[in-house]
């Protein structure tokens, strides 16, 4: 029996050899605060707190969290790698899959676009894909193709770096925050990474996760990266630092989980930045090559290049007939010094009054002070993400409460993206939600959002959040609530179909809150989560249910958690609803857990304290056949709960054990689960499938495949 050994080096190579493709979901920051006893705090209106989360009692036992949950990636198959726990070679380099929309996973650059080679349930080589690639089962399906660095063709010097063991710290690092958990690093003139264009597609449009240095003093630096095509320089990529590099060193750990830009204080994280752009010349054929190189022209001491996304955007699309312009009430495209915000506000209010919906046409429209945007019951679109922007510009430093970008009650909100100039999660660096949602059947609909606290914070009846992308949000990325602007439930939301990669909090959350003061809420009811891919969220969970009942969590990809849960099943915080029933089904969980607080956190956990407070009702939860792969600790840990059924589920290569039942910091003094036709494989020396550290607890263990 062991609880605290790990392996390291070849024992963690799997890791690298699978990956996950994607999802998307936005949202804002879990209202939490911190320490023992905490309650989550109330976000009057639209305003939202800055809190980090709940990070446990002081001296207690209980699991901290910074509060959110956050990516996702997913192809609907987990990737090749060998049996024996060493990652195939596909002609990339490490073994890492490309992964992309629709398509299935396989090595180096052989997965893209359903050409890749799909996995068996153990993680060993499956069959070869069709071209034509077919919906995921586990995941996203996405308009665009991921191409990992550590599976492309390093050159000049280039390395890849990888983790080869799980962390023995809290503290981050570039690996940890990498999709995949390995990124290429340039710090030379001549170095580069490139990967053959796989995807059945003419490219068109590219989007990096990148990361280079912050400034000496902080605030970041500007940069640029060459693309080639072929050999050809076709453009320099603009690429900034920003937006990351937050600290957590200091006196007595001060500055952990916080918003610290100091770089004398060190422990870094938030090391990767999303650019995107379309690719200048001709489209990038199927066979043709891409490479992103350090020249000497480029001057950054470093690039590290974690994954890029390619795809072919359609044409954009035109104004539809019965709608009102931005531009033809004042919004002015292009121009960052011109505030678009009373123009856009006053189409908006004309539109509402005379029954038509609201255009933002194509370009960049700047929201140049603190004022957010209100709308009910219309329809507001563009022409496209790739095309129609809304980009939050507010001074800094902030002294004013932020209102999301858009608060809309029984809107549809489709068709463009939102960008801002936050520079951390706290309302002085300018954070403020993208959108705050409430009212009846409201729709969040092919929305693309970047660098705001949250992405969707969504309250109501019949809402849905999808088919959206959302990439290094500084909190939630998705987070469907009964609290959101004026609402007091949340029943038969859903997420579906969105792309979540670098939330700094939970990627995808359902959070039903009991109360907050005075005011109390209905449970949440009768939500959906499905389909979704999480991924590399460096500050939460990839995907958490926080109580309510009659939930249905399925078919979603997560994977390279940097410090939390993988998947959570429970309740949030000392006055969040208890939990009294969810299915959670289908699900695939890749190189999740991690060390926050030194607690080794489990990738999948079932039970209270998850959140940092171990109080409250966890009861009923059906959890059936999904997929662990690779955890970086134990695969499942169960803290109190009552009546589980863990059922058909799949473990394999877990970092520690397979199920542990009250692993440290995850108390169950007391609770009942039946544990039936689960199988682990892959175990470490030392290491078992199946562990119960308490008496309390009675567990009905039948009918189970160990190894």
């Amino acid at each position: 029996m062991s609880l605290t050994r790990h392996r390291s080096g070849a024992g963690l190579a799997i890791v690298l050899g699978l990956t996950g493709l994607s999802a998307c979901a936005t949202s804002s920051s879990n209202p939490s605060s911190i320490g023992s006893g905490s309650a989550q705090s109330s976000r009057s209106g639209s305003t939202r707190g800055n809190a980090t989360g709940n990070l446990g009692g002081s001296g207690s036992n209980s699991a901290g969290e910074s509060g959110a949950l956050s990516g996702s990636i997913s192809s609907g198959s987990l990737g090749e790698s060998g049996n024996s726990g060493a990652p195939s070679s596909g002609s990339g380099g490490s073994g890492s899959p490309a992964v992309g929309s629709g398509t299935s996973v396989g090595t180096g650059e052989d997965a893209a676009s359903g050409s890749g080679v799909s996995a068996n349930s153990d993680g060993s080589a499956g069959s070869e894909a069709p071209d034509t690639g077919s919906a995921p089962t586990a995941g996203a399906t996405t308009p665009f193709v991921s191409y990992e660095a550590e599976a492309g063709n390093v050159g000049g010097g280039a390395t890849v770096v990888s983790l080869t063991s799980p962390p023995t710290t809290e503290y981050s690092s570039a690996m940890l925050e990498a999709s995949g958990h390995a990124y290429v690093h340039l710090s030379a003139t001549g170095q580069y990474v490139e990967w053959v264009n796989k995807t059945g597609m003419n490219v068109t449009f590219i989007n990096v996760r990148e990361s280079i240095p912050d400034a000496p003093n902080g605030g970041g630096i500007t940069a640029t990266l060459n693309l080639y095509v072929n050999g050809e320089l076709r453009q320099s990529l603009n690429v900034n630092s920003k937006q990351s590099w937050l600290y957590e060193g200091g006196a007595n750990n001060s500055n952990y989980n916080g918003n610290d830009q100091n770089p004398a204080d060190g422990d870094p994280r938030v090391f990767f930045d999303d650019v995107h752009a379309f690719i200048v010349g001709a489209s990038v054929a199927p066979g043709d090559a891409i490479r992103l190189e350090k020249d000497a022209a480029n001057t950054a001491s470093f690039y590290d290049v974690d994954v890029i996304d390619i795809e072919a955007p359609p044409a954009p699309l035109t104004e539809p007939a019965n709608a009102l312009s931005i531009t033809d009430y004042g919004a002015v495209a292009n121009s960052p010094t011109t505030d678009s915000t009373s123009g856009i506000q006053k189409c908006i209010n004309a539109a509402q009054s005379a029954g038509k919906s609201v255009w933002v046409p194509q370009g960049t429209f700047y929201l140049n002070g603190t004022t957010g945007l209100s709308a009910t019951g219309i329809t507001i679109e563009g022409a496209g993400m790739w095309y129609s922007t809304i980009y939050r510009n507010v001074p800094l430093p902030n002294s004013t409460p932020l209102a999301a970008t858009f608060s809309v009650t029984s809107c549809t909100v489709r068709n463009f993206s939102e960008d801002a100039n936050a520079i951390s999660r706290a309302s002085v660096d300018g954070a403020g939600g993208a959108m705050d949602t409430t009212g009846t059947d409201w729709l969040a609909d092919s929305l693309w959002i970047q660098h705001t606290e949250s992405g969707f914070w969504a309250s109501g009846t019949g809402g849905t959040v999808q088919n959206s992308r959302l990439t290094s949000i500084w909190a939630d990325g998705c987070n469907l609530n009964n609290v959101s602007l004026t609402g007091t439930q949340g029943s038969n939301l859903a997420a579906r179909n969105n792309f979540v990669r670098g939330t700094g909090d939970d990627a995808i959350a359902i959070n039903s809150v009991d109360y907050n003061g005075n005011q109390h809420y209905t449970p949440m009811s009768s939500v959906t989560i499905e389909n979704n891919t999480s991924i590399a969220p460096w500050g939460g969970k990839g995907v958490a249910i926080y109580g309510g009942g009659g939930h249905v969590v399925q078919n979603n990809y997560m994977s390279d958690t940097a410090r939390y849960i993988g998947l959570g099943v429970g309740k949030f915080g000392v006055n969040g609803s208890d939990l009294t029933s969810a299915t959670v089904t289908g699900n695939v969980v890749v190189r999740c857990g991690g060390n926050a607080y030194v607690q080794e956190q489990p990738a999948l956990h079932i039970g209270n304290g998850g959140d940092g407070q171990g109080v409250g009702t966890v009861e009923n939860a059906k959890v059936s056949g999904n997929t662990v792969l690779d955890s970086l600790y134990n695969a499942i840990g169960f803290s109190t709960s009552w009546g589980i059924v863990l059922s058909n589920n799949t473990i394999a290569s877990p970092g520690l054990n397979g199920i542990v039942i009250s692993p440290p910091f995850y108390p169950a003094p007391m609770g009942s689960a039946t544990i039936t036709g689960n199988s682990v494989t892959g175990l470490g020396q030392g290491d078992s499938a199946f562990i119960n550290m308490s008496t309390g607890f009675t567990a009905t263990v039948t009918g189970n495949s160990w190894q």
